[in-house]
């Protein structure tokens, strides 16, 4: 339970910056939306290396491959409208607490990181699909990007349940 606490906690630290943007601009929202897709690919790529867990290991490459591929349509998609995705203080909020968290779970060993991993994948995608709710696909002015969001959110919505049913596995 407190491993979820702190994850959950972490998590909405990780995203709480989006909550607090007052309309964030398209390109910031390129931006925040590709940086959290590349967080989850590298907490994912930790745990194929730390994990001997198979359905922990199995999620790890499922989320290493939807993340890749959402992000590469999100970088085709900024090439052809010509838009450089903004840097901002939302998404460099997400990478400072991303690289706590993985050397946070860098030294956790066994059971203990596989579920201090899955738990923080939960809490992250709840998180990450109620920023998209919430605040980016609302504030996207251009149809092709809330498309993609949109498309991103489905996506990340079945992440969220799969990472729930991998954690009430390890219990």
């Amino acid at each position: 339970m407190f491993i979820r606490l702190s994850a959950a906690i972490a998590a909405a630290s990780l995203i709480s910056g989006v909550a607090f943007a007052a309309g964030p601009t398209d390109p910031q929202i390129a931006h925040i939306a590709y940086t959290a897709g590349a967080i989850d690919i590298a907490a994912a790529k930790q745990a194929l290396a730390k994990s001997g867990n198979k359905e922990v290991k199995a999620f790890a490459r499922d989320m290493v491959r939807d993340h890749e591929a959402v992000n590469k349509q999100a970088l085709a998609l900024v090439k052809k409208l010509k838009v450089t995705p903004e840097d901002n203080d939302t998404s460099k909020t997400l990478q400072k607490n991303a690289k706590a968290k993985l050397d946070e779970l860098s030294k956790l060993k066994g059971a203990e990181f596989d579920k201090a991993y899955v738990a923080n994948e939960v809490a992250y995608h709840q998180a990450v699909d109620n920023a998209l709710e919430t605040t980016l696909i609302p504030s996207a002015s251009n149809g092709e990007l809330k498309s993609l969001l949109q498309t991103g959110l489905k996506i990340f919505q079945g992440h969220e349940q799969h990472a729930e049913h991998v954690a009430s596995e390890l219990k």
